[in-house]
């Protein structure tokens, strides 16, 4: 494993090559929105941020945050509506 995929704050290169784009790649996703600045008053990106950023820019989470896919979730509701 290396180490941008074990730290939580990276350079902007480190962001980019965990983002797997070139830096002037990632600084066209950061104008378009597709991924956030860094963290306010650092030059460090928050990998977390970015997982979630891509997360969402690729459907796999709604606009309010929740996993599209959670089978946690889906067994709860199944659950719920057995018991009713």
């Amino acid at each position: 494993m290396s180490l941008t995929a074990e730290r939580r704050c990276l350079t902007r290169e480190q962001a980019a090559e965990y983002c797997g784009v070139s830096p002037s790649g990632f600084s066209a996703w950061q104008r378009q929105g597709l991924v956030p600045g860094p963290i306010p008053g650092t030059n460090r990106w928050d990998r977390k941020a970015l997982d979630a950023a891509l997360d969402k820019a690729s459907g796999l989470r709604e606009a309010g945050g929740s996993p599209v896919n959670d089978e946690v979730e889906e067994w709860f509701r199944r659950d719920a509506q057995r018991s009713a």
